[in-house]
This record gives structure tokens, sequence and C-alpha cells, in this order.
């Protein structure tokens, strides 16, 4: 009875800010390109910590990086910036959950705040011997968190018809993206 509890209770639909994860760090020497730039094997590295924390808090299980599904890396991060990754799941599948990473660098001199690159990983949620289990489902509630939720199905039936893991006529989402009938 009690275990059956718990696993209605786990199950409870998340909405994107009960996962939202922020961490904030300088950029140092060490941590530098020729240029004096942020490597960009570091702001990965720091991308998928953060969002491995976010898609931890969404399934209280753990999680492992499924795939890296896009990075863009817009400005450089320069050596001294305090650079602030932010993650939250944009959506949640059957044991996967897209989440979506945005990186802000703050200005030293009138500390403003310009988004500097954004990235979408997928994580995997397994138990103890490492079999993929079930997460909660999400449920968007700002506009933009809708606009992340609702790209994600596209994002993901594409990627498994680009596998040849789906066949195009059943990827739904995409047919409407193209039709213009969403």
């Amino acid at each position: 009875m009690i275990t059956s509890l718990l696993i209605i209770r786990f199950m409870q639909p998340k909405n994107p800010s009960q996962s939202r994860t922020i961490m904030t760090d300088m950029v140092l020497p060490s941590e530098t390109n020729p240029l004096n730039n942020l490597f960009g094997g570091e702001l990965l590295a720091r991308m998928d910590r953060t969002a491995s924390i976010a898609a931890r808090r969404h399934c209280r299980r753990i999680t492992v990086t499924a795939s890296v599904n896009h990075v863009a890396f817009n400005h450089p991060v320069p050596l001294g910036s305090v650079v602030t990754v932010e993650a939250s799941v944009s959506r949640a599948f059957n044991s996967s959950m897209e989440v979506y990473i945005d990186v802000w660098m703050e200005d030293r001199h009138d500390r403003s705040r310009s988004k500097a690159n954004e990235a979408i990983y997928t994580f995997v949620a397994v138990d103890d011997s490492g079999t993929p289990t079930k997460v909660p489902p999400l449920e968007p509630e700002t506009e933009l968190e809708k606009e992340r939720y609702k790209g994600a199905l596209r994002r993901k039936q594409l990627s498994l018809v680009l596998a040849k893991r789906m066949d195009p006529s059943e990827a739904t989402e995409l047919r409407a993206l193209f039709s213009g009938k969403s």
C-alpha cells in the first residue's frame, strides 16, 4: 500500500520550475583557450552537470546523458566573466527527458546579463542497475515553457526519423510543421 502511494505521488505531473537548476561560476585562466575565452569543452561540461541536476530533480532518479542534441556557441565567454548556466526539463517522455539550457554572461562593468549560448540535452532516468525507468510527466506553465515543450516532440521525432527508428509517415508533429497544420 505504501509503495503504491509513493509510486502514485512520484509519477504526479511536475512543472519545469521544479527542475530549474542554476550554476554560477567565474572563468579562470586554466579554463581558457589561447584567445583567453572559455574552452568549449569546459562549457559543455558545465552545461552537462547543470542539466543532469535538473533531470534528476524532475524524476528523483539517477540520470545519464543520452545525447547532446543541440549546442550553439553564439558568443565567446572571456576570461574573468561570470557565467550562469540555467537548465530545466522542457519535456518528459517515457524514460527520457529533454533539458533546455541557457548560458548567460555577466558584464564585469555594469553587471548586465546577455545570453551567450544555449543547448539541448537528453537524459534517461535509470534504476540502481542502470535499467531505464519511467519518469513523471511534465506540465509547462509559461509561454516559453509551452513553446519548448511543443518543440521537444518535433525534435525527438526528427531524431528518430534520422536514426531510422521511426518511419517518417509516423512523425505527426513534423508533418504538421511542414503542412502548416499544428
